[in-house]
């Protein structure tokens, strides 16, 4: 009984003195400005990977976007993935936290031998031993190995659901952008199909004009050539339409034969995205929140690294019964026990630990550089979409102008064909000029919703639309 108790209070004594190795960690700086360029001031913050996200896709108010957004979530085998990829970061630090338990180990066992005879005319001597025993060990975790192994795998875990949330964020974000470019290029094809039917018009009033022989054949031939080539450019749109559609298809977990989105003709109308915005919606990019619990991790596996220079403890003990006959085995008198403590340490490695701890520091500075670039990439993809849709706003307005200027000079050049005042050809360049003007309107009408999306994404989420129309972030007005 003495020995026991001295065993635990060296136990006692070693747990209450120990100490982890290695450095504590602490968060590293990045290099970030005061001030977003393309913005008002922001003011400066840190990632939040923790905020709900929110249906940030609902400020466009499309049911069928809304839809096909929910089934990403359930459907999407990048994110069944990611999910798996998660619990099993999860169960890494049960693993880990092991550590701080005793290991026990029980058996039996039952074995007959023979010994050998002492002289050459006897024979040996047989016996039956019978053995049940239980085993504990414990490694003391003086140094911190365990707690650092803990720490690591709690850090590993956490980075794991950032990048579960981030892989999430952009199957989202991707849905929209091949939605929205669907979209764009069903409006094109409608544009087209108006297109062809004035085209048809033309022609059927050259080729009248021409059976008059008010104009030449020439004039027929160049309608029905604008005619043809106008049906082939609506055509090849078919091409990009299939392939966005089976995009769509396999985001939300379909095959492509299974799926199919109708045209549903709609005005593209990017929702306002407010100018002002608080530079803490930078905190909830996942991507930046996983760089930073990498560093984390890195930085506990230098603490495992040192732990290795220090010596393991290890407490032992044995109990049960040995016999060596049945009847009595599990008596009181044949009672077994032990108990005892080792201490290893290497005493020569050729430079291993060395080497180990200088490839953690190396792999933490490696992390550390990346977080910091994670950061600088957040805040130039912000920017990016910033400029992109205060500059694609601009021109949508002098686009549309040109719209508005090339339908009226179409309309003016189509009467004046009419009664003889000029040449086709100057219809055939005005109605050029017309499909030109519209297609490149909506191009940048699909290229905002792309950069809006692109922006929330670039925030990490969280947009959304109250009643009145008003776009705000995370519960607060970002409107002025």
């Amino acid at each position: 009984m003495a020995k026991v108790k001295f065993l635990l209070t060296i136990a006692a004594t070693t747990l209450i003195s120990a100490c982890s190795v290695g450095p504590d960690y602490v968060k590293p700086t990045a290099d970030v400005p005061a001030e977003f360029k393309e913005s008002d001031p922001w003011k400066v913050a840190q990632p939040l990977d923790d905020v709900d996200r929110g249906a940030w896709w609902r400020i466009f108010n499309d049911s069928r976007l809304n839809e096909l957004e929910e089934q990403v979530a359930v459907s999407n085998q990048n994110l069944i993935a990611a999910e798996a990829n998660f619990r099993q970061a999860k169960i890494l630090v049960r693993a880990a936290r092991s550590g701080y338990f005793p290991q026990v180990d029980a058996g039996a066992s039952v074995t007959r031998a023979r010994s050998a005879s002492k002289s050459s005319a006897g024979s040996g001597n047989i016996s039956t031993n019978f053995l049940l025993s239980a085993e504990a060990s414990w490694e003391l975790d003086i140094w911190g190995r365990v707690r650092r192994s803990v720490e690591a795998s709690l850090s590993g875990a956490q980075a794991s659901a950032a990048d579960l949330e981030s892989l999430r964020l952009s199957a989202q974000a991707e849905l929209a952008l091949n939605y929205f470019q669907l979209q764009t290029v069903d409006a094109q094809k409608q544009m087209f199909e108006a297109t062809v039917s004035s085209f048809q018009q033309l022609l059927d009033l050259t080729k009248s004009r021409y059976d008059e022989g008010v104009v030449s054949r020439t004039d027929v031939l160049m309608a029905e050539t604008q005619l043809r080539t106008t049906q082939v450019q609506a055509m090849d749109l078919g091409v990009q339409r299939a392939q966005l559609e089976h995009a769509i298809a396999l985001l939300i977990g379909k095959s492509p034969a299974q799926f199919s989105l109708q045209p549903v003709p709609r005005d593209i109308i990017p929702p306002r995205i407010p100018s002002s915005l608080p530079s803490e919606l930078l905190e909830r990019r996942p991507d930046i929140a996983a760089a930073e619990r990498r560093v984390a991790e890195a930085n506990a596996k230098i603490g495992i690294a040192k732990a290795a220079y220090f010596p393991s403890i290890t407490l032992s003990s044995t109990a049960g019964f040995a016999a060596s006959s049945f009847s009595n085995w599990l008596t009181w008198p044949n009672r077994v026990w032990s108990l005892g403590t080792a201490l290893a340490q290497t005493v020569f490695d050729g430079g291993l630990r060395s080497a180990q701890v200088d490839e953690a520091q190396a792999v933490y500075d490696a992390t550390v550089a990346t977080y910091r670039e994670t950061v600088l990439t957040g805040f130039q993809e912000v920017e990016d979409n910033l400029a992109t849709l205060r500059i694609l706003e601009e021109e949508t307005m002098i686009q549309d102008q040109a719209v508005k200027a090339s339908q009226q000079a179409f309309e003016i050049t189509a009467n004046q064909y009419q009664v003889g005042t000029v040449a086709y050809l100057n219809v055939l360049v005005a109605q050029t000029a017309v499909l030109a003007n519209e297609r490149t309107a909506l191009a940048l009408a699909g290229r905002r919703l792309t950069a809006s999306v692109l922006l929330v994404k670039a925030l990490g989420g969280g947009w959304r639309q109250d009643k009145q129309g008003e776009v705000s972030y995370n519960g607060m007005t970002a409107i002025k």
